[in-house]
């Protein structure tokens, strides 16, 4: 993975409080045995009608904010169940960024875990950011990761936290198991340490057994 220390793009309002991953991500489309083909399933009750046609009102939908890269969303976003297929669905809708007043504590760390940048605005900032973003003309964004600010298009800066781990994964471009990697020598030191004071803990198996 890539090293990447911003996000820009056009943002999208959607104003909806409590949106969970059932309706981020719907039950119908967790029936593959991998991460492949979710982007169709994202808000899939929101952006369709009954007969599977898109609904023209809906902000997804709309020229503007079609290539959105970064939704703005009301607080408590990805509560419920814990499913990883919300996270990925947005990343495959090509969204890099959400941000919202608050989210599900389990939807928080699996999308920072994936390296969807997820970032935490206070109710009077985030009122001022939906009622730009609403606004076609001032919908482009830069989060600035380094620095942990909201750039507007008119130049405004909203700060945020973002836990440390978390922020040296997206920016170094590492997922969970690069993050593991990345401790390799100080895993085999840990390992040696632990053997040498109790080595009756270490099975050495036959070399055939280590083959198999």
């Amino acid at each position: 993975m890539s090293k990447h220390e911003t996000v820009a793009g056009i943002a999208a309002p959607l104003p909806l409080n409590n949106l969970d991953t059932d309706q981020i991500m719907p039950k119908q489309f967790l029936f593959g045995i991998d991460k492949s083909g979710l982007a169709r399933g994202v808000l899939y009750d929101l952006r369709t009608d009954a007969s599977g046609a898109p609904k023209e009102e809906f902000v997804l939908n709309k020229a503007e904010y079609r290539d959105a890269r970064i939704l703005v969303t009301g607080a408590n976003f990805g509560c419920g169940s814990s499913r990883e297929h919300a996270v990925w669905g947005l990343q495959q809708a090509g969204f890099e960024a959400v941000i919202a007043p608050s989210f599900g504590e389990i939807f928080y760390f699996n999308a920072l875990n994936n390296r969807l940048l997820l970032v935490m605005l206070d109710p009077s900032a985030m009122a001022k950011l939906m009622e730009l973003v609403s606004d076609p003309a001032k919908s482009q964004l830069t989060i600035d990761v380094q620095r942990q600010r909201v750039i507007t298009a008119d130049g405004s800066e909203f700060p945020f936290d973002l836990p440390a781990r978390q922020k040296h994964m997206f920016v170094e471009g590492l997922d969970m198991i690069g993050m593991t990697l990345s401790d390799a020598k100080a895993i085999d030191a840990f390992e040696a340490r632990h053997y040498a004071d109790h080595p009756w803990m270490k099975i050495d198996l036959p070399n055939q057994q280590r083959a198999a």
